[in-house]
């Protein structure tokens, strides 16, 4: 498991750096777009979701993301709309109501969840490529740090009844690898950004890296499954490596939006 990791890491962590510093934004959209239906697909496969509501959900994602990328004044106005697209669309093929709000409610929520907060990603790439690198290295150090702290010392458990394998010790080690890599990419990418508020976004984003997976592993548990997929060797699904930064991606973006 440790030598997949590994490998995985070496391979894609390069080719990120290269696609995202070097290639115009519309190519960063096309990636975001791809990882937000691949993560969409996995999590109408975790929800059993019935074929109508798994490709119009499929659908409307994806033209959530692009109005993100194209038109954010209309972000908010998409996803209602698309929202209000799916319950109309259960009403229509679907003549029982029982059920019906717990059928419907993992398409809304996977809109709100994956595409939702993926595109602020997107908007935090039209700032700047160096702040999507800042993100994910952020994340990637704090995610580690959290792992190889819990597997080494932790005992206490964190959240038991909805993670059993996160310890306290690896959310201490994912807030102290959250500053750890927020302050060595500072001065690596974005030498603007202060010694100390980099400190304390590195240590929210450790935090909030936390929640992320933490919220995803609540959904893995209602929906009885362990990886939310197998697509990444010694990774799981795109969304069991995405989870941090779906989170963390909305508060970076409101941090930077305000520093510019």
């Amino acid at each position: 498991m440790h030598s997949k990791r590994l490998l995985v890491a070496l391979v894609v962590l390069p080719l990120f750096y290269l696609y995202t510093m070097y290639l115009p934004p519309p190519f960063f959209f096309l990636l975001l777009l791809a990882v937000a239906f691949l993560a969409l697909t996995e999590f109408s496969a975790m929800y059993r979701l019935d074929a109508a509501l798994k490709y119009a959900s499929l659908l409307l994602g994806s033209a959530i993301f692009s109005v993100s990328f194209f038109a954010p004044e209309y972000f908010s106005d998409a996803i209602m709309a698309s929202a209000m697209a799916i319950i109309v669309l259960r009403l229509l093929l679907k003549k029982d109501p029982a059920s019906s709000l717990s059928g419907l409610a993992p398409a809304v929520i996977g809109l709100l969840y994956i595409p939702g907060l993926l595109a602020f990603q997107g908007q935090l790439r039209q700032i700047g490529p160096e702040w999507i690198l800042f993100l994910y290295g952020t994340v990637w150090t704090a995610d580690s740090a959290a792992y190889y702290m819990g597997k080494g010392i932790g005992k206490r458990k964190l959240y038991r009844e909805v993670s059993p394998n996160k310890t306290v010790a690896g959310a201490v080690g994912s807030v102290l690898g959250g500053a750890a890599g927020a302050l060595a990419l500072c001065m690596l990418l974005v030498p603007r950004l202060e010694v100390l508020p980099a400190i304390f976004i590195g240590i929210m984003v450790g935090i909030i890296s936390i929640i992320g997976d933490l919220v995803e592993s609540m959904f893995k548990r209602d929906a009885g499954v362990k990886d939310s997929g197998t697509i990444i060797p010694g990774h799981g699904g795109i969304l069991d490596k995405i989870d941090g930064s779906l989170f963390a991606g909305p508060f970076l973006y409101w941090i930077v939006k305000g520093l510019v």
